[in-house]
């Protein structure tokens, strides 16, 4: 039987859905550890890559680390050694997928993306969470939290869309946004920020002390 304290919560969530403010919340409120960056700082070590390197990127899209050696390459502004190895997508995800294992098993934690709720979908004390919003809802929030235009919004959301289902379409084979995957899949356009927290919470005790 599970310890009720040890729970992992596992957060998929669509760009402007909030899923990054949820689950910090989340965390505090809770006591657990909130887990993102720290993957990326890592899996930067298993690859003897300068962590620094990887501080001023977006690792939101699911292509992140793709993106960051295609560009780098490309850019006279970005020095890699010439004999760097650059790692393919399924050797990131199963480095990415051993840090989530080991982190699931020492602590609480809220993960958030990286295909976590199909890392840990046999793990007995993991909940997933899909979170999604309609479109003007998250055009606004990309808005206000980016500062950019309605036009940049529409391009964010159409690229972070893209290059997140094509990831865990390739290294899942599944879709990325299909319902059955998930334990709790909440609009958040639908019921608002405070009241999603508030949901989850409810989800989070019942299921600890089910």
């Amino acid at each position: 039987m599970k310890e009720p304290s040890h729970t992992i919560i596992t957060i998929s969530r669509q760009i402007g859905s909030g899923g990054a403010f949820i689950g910090q919340k989340l965390a505090k409120e809770l006591g657990m550890s909130y887990v993102d960056r720290e993957i990326i700082t890592q899996a930067a070590k298993e690859f003897s890559l300068v962590e620094e390197d990887l501080e001023s990127l977006d690792e939101k899209t699911p292509s992140f680390w793709q993106c960051f050696f295609q560009s780098s390459i490309c850019s006279p502004d970005v020095y890699l050694p010439p004999q760097l190895f650059v790692p393919t997508e399924e050797a990131i995800f199963k480095v990415e997928t051993k840090i989530i294992k080991q982190i699931a098993k020492d602590r609480s934690a809220i993960i958030i993306g990286r295909c976590g709720s199909h890392i840990l979908r046999d793990n007995p004390n993991h909940l997933s969470i899909f979170l999604h919003a309609d479109a003007t809802f998250r055009k606004k929030r990309i808005e206000e939290l980016y500062k950019v235009s309605g036009k940049e919004a529409e391009r964010m959301i159409e690229q972070s869309d893209g290059e997140r289902a094509r990831y865990h379409q390739l290294l899942v084979e599944k879709p990325w946004s299909d319902a059955s995957q998930y334990d709790l899949c909440i609009n958040t356009s639908k019921i608002g920020i405070d009241s999603a927290i508030a949901l989850i919470r409810e989800t989070i005790e019942r299921y600890q002390n089910r």
